[in-house]
């Protein structure tokens, strides 16, 4: 019964504000265009590269797991374990070092 009694409060006309502002005083102007232009560009340009990154992540994530694989089947079968692999790894001229 308490729903009911509200509902009818709820369907009255709400009073509208007068503007106390000129609108075209507060404008942003060319300014602002520029701003908020050159901040979707940074924000455009930076999905871009998290995407490539994490791209990269993965593949490297893929690589490894191809690797352990290769070297699980290879100790599975009691043949020596082949370090090339390794070396070229450890030879990767766009690994960094953690920080």
């Amino acid at each position: 019964m308490h729903v009911f009694s509200v509902l009818p409060a709820g369907l009255e006309e709400t009073p509208v504000p007068s503007p106390t502002v000129d609108p075209d005083s507060v404008t942003p102007g060319p300014m602002g265009f520029l701003v908020i232009a050159l901040l979707a560009v940074v924000v455009a340009l930076l999905v871009i590269d998290m995407l490539r990154r994490v791209r990269r992540v993965k593949y490297r994530a893929e690589v490894q797991e191809m690797l352990d694989a290769e070297e699980a089947e290879a100790a599975e079968e009691g043949r020596p374990r082949d370090d090339s692999a390794e070396d070229a790894e450890d030879e990767d001229p766009g690994a960094t070092s953690p920080r």
